[in-house]
Formats: structure tokens, sequence, C-alpha cells
């Protein structure tokens, strides 16, 4: 166990924790989209009162004028290059339906109308571009330059992308490791959670594979490169995340699956409404007036509002309760999902190691305070996460811990320390345990002139002292390996010697994290899958906790989205829920991805689409449900947009239809389903969704 994993104060590796991405942010006003709809915003928020209020005209009209033009002209352009390309999108038919508005006096409504879509268009571009920054931002995670040494033992630094396979590196304590490849020489121990999402550092030595982007410890390290820059796991997650992204069609809202049949049809229909009669002999203007109440009350505004009320005040309530989703798509998806992907650490489990057990050898004569006091007074001038562990055990149980003198550490091996005049080590079983280097000349040492009798007598006793030291190093070794089958990571202490005690230390479940996994078995029909880069023996042990048998364990990132694959082709639609840097390719690649959002890398967050912002996993399964709920509403509002817009229409065509009351029927429709939609705002839409989720 090593000690401080402390980077250098110059260099990348400065001022990147590893695991996390540094920030790279898109500011919000660079974004033409979010600009002009902001344009629109205030200048309907200006218009609206004076209207209100009663004022001429001539003050709020043109501030209309204003909010159409920069909040429409863009979809009203994509909708005109769409009309190029030979396609009817809605956007276009919003801004028609709109100026169509404004044209018989119903000008307020058509602003509205702007407002929302040039909205929804500048949250999905500031969306898109966060996303892009974070992508570029993981590839800082890895460092600029690397330490070559040449055939002749020189040292040259040089950029990681001059790099070739065959080179060797020299990674220092604290630097990042600039490529993948094998340790040739040297140990000790990795973070790699950028990479496996594990916290804790991992013990390299000669042999071992390491990976660019993660942070060395206190050891030095000669590296083998066994892959070029551009084929590195760190970007490899990028391309990953990069090409899910592009790939993953988004999922179109109900109405805009038949949003080209219903603009088609709409126009044809307007224009049918307008020239028939004229054909006939009909009037100009009241073929004119017939056509524009047919266009306003056949507009697809009450079926666009049937469907976005449910699903904004799902996405507002959930915000409420910690849960941020991060758009209306998003929010439809969740209640769509029948597969579940859980990451473990940092998602099932708190993603802290914390002592679980403190195992004492009772011939040492020290109980369980004696043995974590002694553990942490040596490891407290450490910051290895176990060490910090160890220490946190003791200060929760109240101990006093006396000051250690002489603290040295050992990567990959342990540390010691002298704590009140008795000399403490913890570390590694293995490690501890081995046979220690006899010093030179230590056999020549031997007293010659003894008698006989007393030779044979330290004899025995040297015997039956060698036999109590195996006896203890067995019964050592099978209380490390009792709690490495249970899960826990073994820490040894031995005090002046010989072996005191074991503690086990393990990264403990969520509370709800049981609960959780069979409400989502519940809502989904099926048993979520674990997706963990940590070992098999620690998966299988907190998956049983949990309540999951698909266990797939030991995976990099790209393992991962190729499980999620596994099973989108197996039928599911997959909800993947992680927390890191390794998480983000399959939060990408999934039909929905949630992060948890304390301890969740900005790649993940970005990349997800919910953030459960309070960490509380029960939220999940409950945003599930809510999800379901605004899909039944949301049916519900189109069956009442349409017996409203059918009605209308009839009435329109084989009657005559007085324009006011046309507005005021068409309108309504809006009314109704808007507050419908709005039903799910209150707080026992949650707590249904909440007892939903509890199964």
């Amino acid at each position: 166990m090593t000690a401080t994993l402390t980077p250098p104060a110059a260099g990348p590796a400065a001022s990147v924790r590893a695991g996390s991405v540094p920030r790279r942010r898109t500011r919000l006003l660079a974004l033409p989209e979010v600009r002009w709809a902001a344009a629109a915003t205030a200048l309907f928020l200006l218009a609206l009162p004076l209207q209100l209020a009663g004022a001429p005209a001539w003050i709020w009209g043109p501030l209309y004028a204003l909010s159409y033009a920069t909040g429409g002209w863009e979809p009203g352009w994509e909708g005109l290059k769409a009309l190029r390309d030979r396609t009817l999108d809605v956007d276009l038919l919003m801004v028609v339906a709109a100026l169509g508005a404004a044209s018989i006096g119903q000008v307020m409504d058509g602003a509205l109308l702007i407002v929302i879509f040039a909205t929804s268009g500048a949250l999905e571009a500031l969306a898109t571009a966060r996303t892009a920054d974070s992508v570029r931002g993981l590839l800082d995670l890895a460092p600029a330059t690397a330490t070559r040494i040449a055939a002749d033992g020189s040292e040259q630094t040089l950029p990681v992308d001059e790099l070739a396979v065959g080179d060797t590196v020299l990674v220092r304590p604290g630097e990042s490791i600039g490529a993948d490849g094998r340790v040739l020489h040297g140990a000790s121990e990795v973070d790699q959670a950028s990479i496996t999402g594990e916290p804790l550092p991992a013990a390299k030595g000669p042999g071992d594979e390491v990976f660019a982007g993660t942070l060395n410890g206190t050891g030095a390290l000669r590296v083998r490169v066994e892959r070029d820059a551009s084929d590195t796991v760190i970007a490899r997650i990028v391309r990953m995340v990069e090409e899910a992204s592009e790939t993953k069609a988004p999922t179109q809202l109900f109405i805009e699956k038949v949003e080209q049949r219903y603009s088609l049809g709409m126009v044809a229909a307007t224009l049918a409404v307008f020239g028939v009669p004229l054909a006939f002999g009909e009037a100009f203007s009241e073929a004119l007036l017939r056509a524009m109440t047919f266009m306003i009350v056949a507009s697809p505004c009450a079926v666009v509002l049937a469907t976005m009320p449910p699903l904004l005040s799902a996405i507002a309530n959930a915000g409420r309760h910690g849960v941020l989703v991060k758009s209306a798509v998003a929010m439809e998806r969740l209640g769509q999902i029948d597969a579940v992907a859980l990451d473990k650490t940092g998602t099932l489990t708190e993603g802290t190691p914390r002592v679980v057990d403190v195992r004492t050898l009772p011939e040492r004569g020290l109980d369980e305070a004696d043995l974590l006091t002694l553990a942490a007074a040596a490891e407290h001038p450490s910051e290895h996460p176990l060490a910090r562990a160890v220490v946190d055990a003791a200060r929760e149980r109240g101990l006093d811990l006396p000051a250690a003198e002489d603290f040295t550490s050992s990567p990959g091996i342990g540390v010691r320390a002298v704590v009140g005049g008795r000399t403490v080590e913890v570390g590694a079983p293995a490690r501890l345990l081995a046979e220690p280097e006899p010093e030179p000349g230590a056999e020549a040492e031997v007293e010659v002139e003894v008698e006989v009798e007393s030779e044979c007598a330290a004899d025995a006793d040297a015997d039956a002292d060698a036999d109590a030291g195996g006896d203890t190093d067995g019964v050592v070794a099978a209380l490390a390996r009792e709690l490495e089958e249970s899960g826990r990571t073994a820490v040894l202490v031995v005090v002046d010697g010989t072996p005191a005690g074991v503690l086990g230390i393990a990264d403990r479940l969520r509370p709800d994290a049981a609960a959780s996994v069979a409400a989502l078995t519940v809502l989904t029909g099926t048993a979520p899958t674990l997706l963990t880069g940590d070992n098999p023996r620690a998966a299988a042990h907190l998956a049983a906790e949990a309540g999951i048998e698909d266990v797939r364990a030991g995976l990099l990132p790209q393992d991962k989205v190729g499980a999620v694959r596994e099973l989108e082709c197996a039928g599911y639609r997959v909800m993947v829920v992680g927390d890191g840097v390794n998480d983000a390719p399959a939060l990408a690649a999934a039909h929905i991805g949630v992060a948890m959002g304390r301890a969740g890398s900005d790649l993940a967050l970005e990349t997800a689409d919910a953030v459960i912002v309070r960490d509380e996993l029960a939220a999940v399964p409950a945003t599930v449900a809510l999800s379901r709920r605004a899909r039944e509403l949301v049916v519900q509002n189109l069956v009442i947009a349409g017996v409203f817009i059918a009605g209308l229409v009839v009435w329109d065509l084989a009657g005559t239809l007085p324009l006011p009351l046309g507005v005021a029927g068409h309108e309504g429709s809006t009314v109704l389903v808007g507050l419908n939609g709005l039903r799910l705002l209150r707080d026992t839409a949650w707590k249904r969704a909440a007892a939903e989720g509890t199964g």
C-alpha cells in the first residue's frame, strides 16, 4: 500500500484529478440559437404586459413583430431548405401557423408559439455543445509530453504523439502516464479511475499493463509503449462517445413521427378549402376567410401542447426531487425502457472504501480498538484511499491516534511507522508475509563456543518459534482469504515484526440499492445487469447483496458498450446508470443514459440524458414510473386534441364556423390539454411514481 498519490505542482497532471475531465464550457451566449431565443423571449415579455394593459397597438405590435423575426427566422429558413429537398417539417408549419394567427388578429398566440419553438431549439443546441466540450476535454487527461529513454540511457522529452510502439518511457511519481503500454521495470500503484471506474489504485509491477491518462503513484515506472497515441484506451473512449452520439437515432416525440403526413395533409386541405369554393363561384374574401379559419382550427398547436406539457411537467417535478432530465425526448425514453444495466462503484455502492471488518489475533493481546489505533496512527500521514478508510474508521470510533514517527511507504507493499515505540507495518498480506531477504554476512554471525546442551536448547527454541511463526502466517493467510472471498480488500497489520490482525475494507452498498434493483425489475420485467471494471469476486459478492444475477466484471469501456449492444440486439431498450468517464460510452450508446451526480465525472454528466443530482438510487425507478405516467397523459391529450380538431374542421367544412368561435374552440382545446398535462406538477404525482417505483 503506497502513501500519497499527489501529482507534482507542474505539468498536466497537476490540475487534473484522475477520473475527472477538465472543464471546457461553451459560453451560453456563444451559441446563436441561444441568442435568438433569448431575444425573442425578451421581446415577447415586453409586448405581453403592454397588450394586456390596453396600450395602443402601435406600441406592442412592433415588439411582437420583432419577436416573430428573431425567434422564427431560423426554423423558417430550415423549413424552406427542407422544402427544397421536398420535405415538410412541423417547424415550418408552426411558423406558417403563427403568421396565420397574426393575420387574423391572434398576434400574441403566434408569438408564444414562436418563443416555444425557439427555446426548444436553443436547449438542444446547448446540450449538443456541452457534450462536445466534455468529449474534447477528455483528451486532456493524457499528458502532452512524455520522457522517452533512448538506447544509450539518455532521456528525451517529446510530445506523446511522437511516441512509437516499442519505445520505453519513464513515468515519474505523480505523473500521468502518456501511453498505453506494459511495465518493464519499477513498482508503483496507479489510479485507473478514468479507465476502470474503480476508486482504489492498482498495484503495478513488471509485466502489468498501464493506460494513458491514468495517474502514477509514488514509484517510478519504465513502460514499453504498445499502442499509438490515436489508439489508446482514452482515445477510443472519445471515439466511442462521438460515434454513439452521432449514430443513436433520436427518439421522436409522437407528433414528430407523423409530422410529414400531417403537414402535407394540412397544407393540401387548406389549399383545397380555399380553391374549391372559389372555383365554384364563392367570393374571394369568403373563401379566404373559410380557409384561414380551417388553417387555424386544424393547426397542430393543440397537438404540440398535448405532447409537451406532460413531459415538461414531469421534468419539472423530477427536478424538484433531485433528478435532472435534460429534454422531453429523454423523459419520453425513460418510460420506454425494458432493460437496465448498472455500474458498480459510485452507482450501486457509495464509491468510498470503508473498514467493515476488524479481525485480531488473540495471542498478540490486542483488542479491536488497539489494533485499529495502531493501524490508523501508522496510516495517518498517507493519503492513499485505503489509508483514509482506516483513519476514518478510527475517528468514527472516537479513538485517539498517537503520533507516528519514521514514516516510510513502499509502493505496492504498504507503510511502516513507529507508533508509541512499536514498529507498525500496514499493507498487503501477500507482500508483508513474504520471506525477508537475509542481511549480507548474517550467515557468518554464529557463536561456536557454546556448550552442547545450550546449543540443543537454543535449536529447540528456534524450532518452536519457527513453528509458531508458521502457524501465525497460516492463520493470517486464512483470514485474508476469507475476507477477500467475501468481497473485501484485506489489509494486514504487523506489530514489531509479528502479524497482529487483519482489516477488511470494502465499498459499501447504497442503503437503497437492493430496493431499487427490485423496483427496476418490476417496472421493466427484466432483472438488471451489473457492468463493472472490478474483479469478478468482489462484483459477484456485491451483486448478490443487491439481488443481481447477471454480473459482467473486469470490463473496459468498450466492453461495456459491447454489453449494451448485445442487449439491444436481443430486442431490449436499455437504460445505463453510471458515474465515471469509463461509463460515458455506454451512457451514449444506450437508449437512455442516467448519471449519478455527486461523484459523476464531467463527461458522464454531459453524456447522460438524465442526472441523479442527490445520488439517491431510488429516484431512478421513481423517474421511470413518472415518465410512464407522462406518456399516459400524452395519449389522453392527443385524443382530446384530435376530437376538438375533428369537430371544428367538420363544422367549418359542413357549415359556416364563425372565425371567433373557431379561434375560441382552438384555444380552448389548447388550454384544456395544457392544464391536463400540468397535473404532473403536483407533489402527489411524484409520490405516486415513487410508490410505483418501490413496487
